[in-house]
């Protein structure tokens, strides 16, 4: 009688001590924030005579992440340019086409600076253009606190320790 309580104690202990293991672990892997999809201009979406500067003024752009440029279609399109055709307001060679869909999504790819312009004649002078700089990694996710996260990441792992030290003792 006695080795049979033993053998059940000791896989209750077995079982219990994995689970706390495998919660405990959960706990500290840090979540993955999603990318996060920008809609050039927001409500008034990719048009001339808007400060595009001012309104990329204090995001920050992450590999993962996309740009989306709306406007009516045949009114507008959109090119991606170099630093000195941004500056020129220049379209490139023919070989490269624009985007002209009207709902255009642009994956952002790899880290640097990307310029965009509108090539419809005049509306890249007027202010159709677009500068961004795309970092590495990714932003956090919506009201995320790294010092909230850890506390509750820290009071849920000691529960789940208390609970199971209860199940193996009482």
């Amino acid at each position: 009688m006695a080795s049979s309580t033993f053998a059940s104690f000791s896989s209750k202990r077995m079982v219990a001590l994995i689970i706390a293991a495998a919660v405990a672990a959960a706990v500290y892997v840090p979540a993955k924030a999603s990318a996060k999809q920008y809609v050039v201009g927001d409500e008034r979406g990719w048009t001339n005579n808007f400060d595009y500067a001012t309104w990329a003024e204090g995001k920050t752009f992450f590999v993962g992440d996309s740009l989306v440029f709306n406007y009516p279609t045949g009114k507008h399109n959109v090119f991606k340019v170099n630093g000195t055709d941004f500056q020129d307001c220049t379209k490139p060679l023919a070989a490269t086409p624009p985007l002209t869909s009207g709902s255009d999504e642009i994956p952002l790819k790899t880290t640097g600076r990307k310029w965009y312009i509108c090539g419809v004649a005049g509306h890249c002078a007027s202010g159709q253009k677009l500068v961004i700089t795309v970092s590495e990694g990714s932003a956090p996710p919506a009201g995320y606190s790294s010092s909230g996260v850890t506390m509750v990441n820290i009071g849920f792992a000691a529960l789940v320790l208390v609970g199971t030290l209860g199940m193996l003792f009482f």
